[in-house]
């Protein structure tokens, strides 16, 4: 598969990081591709400027020194939770960041950058195929997730959440959610690497979810014409709710991978009132791509 040759997984923790691993080493066996594995490690210093005003120079040097330990950490942390995967998949070569990456041949790195995720990440990600990041922690606010946004929102590629859980398994079954908006188009483009190789695809719509725009049936004629076989499901809202719907869907069609665009509307919008993208985010126990 030539379409995807470099994949970006950015490790802030070891939160749900195995997981994110499992199926990154996964893609990459897949696709022939690297594994870019990459941990933002915060600077100290970035921490001087937002101290409260009347803390004396001693404590602002005193929260320095604990948020550069902090992040040593969490690098260190990272680093061993990679050191465990590849010993243990010794089928995935290692080889430095930007070298010339073996053909069809899975290759990983690993890189530690000092700075702001929300500015190193995206800029990182524009320059991949994609960038993969391990679910959020349960007890978080999903959909505030920064780096998930941060890519969503300024890499102009798709992000893949990876699923809680360490995955069992290539992903074999494809749901592609559509409402014919820009959105949902891109996602669409997407999947269409995963498509190509899965056993089954299934394009998802609702009446309730669809906008002005092409209908699932011309979805399938186009995946006709990339050589994929799919077909269509109608989904109903389950408690008035679409993501709810949708998800269930996925489920009665045993998807591995849910293809989807997001924030079709407002993003601000959908954290005050909810939305498929919020649901989907914060309820989704599969592979998510996601694309705007």
């Amino acid at each position: 598969m030539k379409d995807v040759r470099k994949i970006l997984l950015p490790l802030p923790s070891t939160s749900n990081a195995e997981a994110a691993l499992v199926r990154g080493g996964n893609f990459a066996r897949r696709f022939g591709a690297h594994l870019a594995v990459l941990h933002v490690r915060p600077d100290g210093r970035d921490i001087a400027p937002l101290a409260g005003e009347g803390m004396s120079g001693a404590m602002v040097e005193d929260l320095m020194r604990s948020a550069d330990h902090e992040s040593a950490r969490h690098a260190h942390d990272v680093h061993t939770l990679f050191e465990r995967y590849t010993a243990a998949n010794p089928d995935i070569k290692i080889v430095p960041l930007h070298s010339t990456y073996p053909d069809a041949t899975p290759s990983i790195s690993f890189t530690v950058i000092r700075g702001a995720e929300s500015e190193i990440i995206p800029a990182q990600a524009r320059l991949s195929d994609f960038t993969l990041v391990p679910h959020p922690n349960s007890g978080d606010d999903v959909s505030s997730s920064e780096t998930l946004h941060a890519v969503l929102f300024d890499s102009g590629r798709p992000v893949v959440m990876a699923p809680r859980t360490v995955p069992a398994g290539l992903i074999r079954r494809v749901c592609i959610g559509w409402n014919g908006t820009a959105e949902s188009s891109s996602a669409l483009r997407g999947a269409l690497a995963w498509a190509q190789t899965a056993e089954a695809v299934r394009v998802l719509h609702c009446g309730d979810y669809q906008r002005r725009g092409p209908s699932a049936k011309d979805v399938v004629e186009y995946l006709a014409a990339h050589s994929i076989k799919a077909d269509t499901a109608e989904f109903q809202p389950v408690e008035r709710d679409v993501g709810k719907g949708l998800l269930a869907a996925c489920r009665e069609f045993e998807a591995d991978m849910l293809a989807m665009g997001a924030y079709s509307h407002s993003r601000l919008r959908q954290l005050i009132l909810g939305g498929v993208t919020r649901h989907v985010l914060e309820n989704a126990d599969i592979t998510v791509l996601m694309s705007r």
